[in-house]
């Protein structure tokens, strides 16, 4: 362990909640900055592109989805016990975590490269669409497991307080990715024409290299605890159970909410190509709100666990509420911007006339629950630190399920179309925001017990 452990279980509470977010946000807004970017070449290629890569992202929703049984696991065991100083256990729980990670990324990877043309199935989408989107998601699905360990090493750091230490990783990954995105798409200079399947090279490379550098840094000592990749991992039955009994239920979430999705993006798919397009676009500019909730979720579950290690229920809970101010300030001013200028923005994107209306008023139904949406995010951070993730996965397994049904008797029954598919996910986002601030003001998270305790002899081993 290292003298410069990160206390944010005192001062200013504003001020941890801004100190911890600003790093968090600005790794997703790279993230965000990355797929728009990848959008913005794709979309140079044609729909047909465009819609091959966005009804892919549905499925990568999935991927991500289960691999959450790990990264939220991680981040509940890791920042409750690290609040509590007890820094043998973290170092436990991290190494528990990778275990059980590099384990579910094995099947995960091999299925998704198998079964990845009937996702497409599913969605209804043409045979180009089709073709070109199996590609897209085999080269993903193939790298998975390069893929899930940056993002697993970013939880850990992000659980000790050390949102930074993403931050730059995240940053060097998406510069990294935005370079090669034309070169390989388009085959600039010595590298190969690919199209979409270059957008999926891209990608790949730059989680390679994300890793590559968490090696690196843990190896000289960036975590503020002792983790040695030399010692022998070895299982603890115990410690892995209760990683996965956090991370289990928001993974089914995620899960749910993805393969709902994939039903959603069929319902679209019937009002066209361009429809699709334009849901993709609508997906990509709420990003920007969704992935700045995020970040101050990510910094939420940290302050709640810590917090609760620390024996400070209180003052969890006060973190929450600020962030809660934070993110509804910024999402409202995106929505602002939704309602006046979707013509402006959809544009950004493509040419194509109709897509961008299509687009456009998506947009101005999605500022209706931009508010709700950064409530529903930020107490699912705060379940999550306090490792109480049962609420949160009600309230979005049946707000999900019921968008599927809703969208079908908004678009068919009341004749709406394609808009139809936009009110149900606003609609529902709204229910679910209201649902889980209700939850969360109950207070009964604040005396959640994690039922686990490192093994001496496991410790001592690694």
């Amino acid at each position: 362990m290292t003298d410069k452990i990160i206390n944010i279980t005192e001062g200013s509470i504003p001020r941890q909640v801004i100190r911890l977010a600003w790093p968090a946000v600005s790794a997703m807004f790279f993230r965000t900055a990355l797929t728009i970017v990848n959008a913005v070449w794709v979309g140079r290629l044609g729909s047909n592109e465009m819609a091959a890569v966005i009804s892919s992202m549905f499925v990568i929703w999935i991927l991500f989805s289960l691999y959450d049984i790990v990264w939220t696991g991680a981040v509940a065991v890791v920042s409750r016990f690290y609040g509590a100083r007890q820094f043998d256990t973290v170092s436990h729980a991290a190494r528990q975590a990778i275990i059980t990670g590099v384990a579910a990324a094995i099947p995960i990877s091999i299925l998704g490269c198998i079964f990845a043309s009937d996702m497409f199935s599913i969605m209804h989408t043409d045979d180009v669409v089709t073709k070109l989107g199996t590609t897209y998601l085999q080269i993903l699905f193939g790298a998975s497991v390069l893929m899930m360990l940056p993002e697993l090493f970013a939880s850990i750091f992000r659980a000790t307080g050390d949102t930074k230490t993403p931050l730059m990783i995240s940053t060097v990954g998406t510069f990294l990715n935005i370079i090669l995105d034309p070169l390989f798409i388009f085959g600039i200079g010595p590298f190969p024409e690919m199209g979409v399947a270059g957008a999926a090279v891209a990608t790949v490379i730059s989680y390679v290299v994300g890793l590559t550098l968490y090696i690196v840094l843990i190896r000289h000592g960036r975590l503020t605890f002792k983790f040695n990749f030399t010692r022998a991992f070895r299982p603890d039955g115990k410690m892995i159970g209760e990683l996965i009994k956090i991370g289990s239920p928001l993974a089914a979430a995620g899960v749910t909410f993805s393969v709902v999705y994939l039903f959603m993006n069929r319902i679209t798919a019937s009002f066209g190509t361009e429809a699709i397009a334009a849901l993709g676009i609508g997906n990509r500019c709420e990003s920007i709100s969704y992935l700045t909730c995020f970040g101050f979720s990510l910094a939420v579950s940290t302050l709640v666990g810590q917090n609760l290690g620390a024996g400070k229920p209180d003052r969890a809970a006060k973190s929450v509420w600020y962030a809660l101010l934070f993110t509804g300030i910024s999402t409202g001013i995106i929505s602002l911007a939704f309602l006046t200028i979707p013509h402006v923005i959809a544009s950004g994107f493509i040419n194509d006339p109709k897509v961008i209306v299509i687009a456009s008023d998506y947009l101005m139904i999605l500022a209706l629950s931009q508010t709700f949406m950064a409530i529903e995010i930020v107490m699912e951070g705060a379940f999550t630190g306090a490792g109480n993730t049962v609420p949160a996965m009600t309230v979005s397994l049946v707000g999900s399920i019921a968008r599927f049904p809703l969208a079908l008797y908004i678009c068919h029954d009341l004749g709406v179309g394609v808009n139809g598919v936009w009110w149900s996910i606003t609609l529902t986002t709204i229910v679910k925001g209201i649902a889980l601030l209700i939850w969360f003001s109950r207070g009964k998270w604040k005396t959640k017990q994690l039922h686990v305790a490192a093994k001496p002899e496991v410790i001592q081993q690694g």
